[in-house]
């Protein structure tokens, strides 16, 4: 007795699916945390310079890299031996910089991985340990040391005649092997307002998150300020701080706008192309020119009986291969997809088709940012 409404409803059904076929494609979807940063929320590059011993003979040559060698005398007369004016010959010693990245709101005590790379002409740094090496900030103070056993990726062997190289055996990592210091003064959860950093500066998802914020938070604490900001204010009922606010709304979905552009490389071929490029009606032929040369040397024999030497006598044979291709013509407004296909059906290679875009974009037909890495 229910036939009669199921097939009604089945009806409906297929009446609604080319209505929904013909909805237009959304951009993605993404959620606040992964397209914006959080002012203040940011690393710290540190740098330092220290020795690295106990290399087995693959140290600096002390007379080729003068540095190491002030540092080694440096170093043992803070420990109490003198070696001014005496020769050193020792190859177990490298100079090294020393890089880290301080996390943000890494506390004192908390370690940190360190990377090591050679700075003068050591061969590598296996089996190596770094000597105590204080880690300097953009302003000049110690935020950590650094000491421990070096890890590398690479290794080199050789012999009297061969030598064999892997990798790069004079960068090295020391895992956690860092101590932090000093820290960072910045405390998160007093600031009353902050901003918040796209990734991918757009005005459209700019105005998009900070309506997405007020909607959740039912007052207008966010604002767009230009494309690549969003200032947030704490609002002032609300029952928490601003770390609890962005806990709130880093999980809320903001669906991304991008500007329409094509990224080409034309030192490896390689093109990207954004979703909303366009292409006015144009008409595009492209010719390809290919030359071969060919070496066939003949040998040459002397005549009998004679003095003379066998001998080679050079040919070369060339052939010049021109393919012309007919105008193919682009229609106006189509998709990416029909763009992609319709320069593929050219049979061209993707260096003649970035210089076929930069020729579209210098006729006007292309709606589109051309970047060049």
């Amino acid at each position: 007795m229910h036939s009669r409404p199921l097939r009604l409803i089945t009806a409906a059904l297929f009446a609604l699916l080319p209505m929904l076929e013909a909805l237009p494609a959304h951009a993605a979807a993404s959620r606040i945390k992964d397209i914006v940063e959080i002012e203040g929320v940011r690393d710290n590059q540190l740098v330092g310079y220290g020795l690295v011993v106990g290399l087995n003979g693959t140290g600096d040559s002390l007379n080729n890299s003068p540095f190491t060698k002030q540092s080694l005398q440096a170093m043992l007369e803070r420990l109490g031996v003198n070696t001014r004016g005496e020769s050193m010959r020792t190859a177990n010693v490298a100079a090294v910089m020393v890089t880290a990245s301080l996390p943000a709101f890494a506390t004192q005590g908390s370690r940190l991985d360190v990377n090591v790379a050679a700075l003068g002409d050591s061969k590598s740094l296996q089996g190596g340990t770094l000597l105590v090496t204080p880690l300097l900030g953009a302003d000049g103070e110690v935020y950590a040391i650094a000491q421990g056993s070096v890890t590398i990726n690479g290794f080199k062997a050789q012999g009297d005649a061969a030598s064999i190289v892997s990798g790069v055996p004079t960068t090295g990592r020391i895992s956690a092997g860092g101590l932090i210091e000093r820290e960072i003064g910045f405390v998160l959860g007093a600031q009353r307002t902050l901003r918040l950093a796209l990734r991918n500066p757009d005005l459209t998802t700019s105005r998009r998150i900070a309506l997405a914020i007020n909607d959740f938070i039912g007052v207008p604490c966010a604002t767009p300020e230009d494309p690549a900001t969003v200032r947030l204010n704490l609002p002032q009922n609300f029952n928490g701080n601003i770390v609890d606010l962005l806990t709130d709304i880093e999980q809320l979905v903001v669906e991304t706008d991008l500007p329409a552009k094509i990224v080409v490389d034309e030192n490896s071929g390689i093109i990207v192309i954004g979703q909303d490029v366009r292409v006015s009606k144009v008409a595009v032929a492209q010719s390809n020119l290919t030359v071969s040369i060919g070496e066939n040397p003949t040998v040459v024999q002397p005549n009998a009986l004679s003095n003379g030497q066998t001998a080679t006598q050079p040919r070369t044979d060339i052939q010049v291969n021109q393919t012309d291709s007919s105008l193919a013509v682009v229609d106006d407004t189509i998709s990416l997809q029909q763009l992609v296909d319709g320069l593929n059906a050219l049979g061209i290679s993707p260096r003649d088709l970035i210089a076929i875009l930069q020729a579209i974009k210098a006729s006007g037909a292309l709606q589109a940012e051309i970047q060049v890495l």
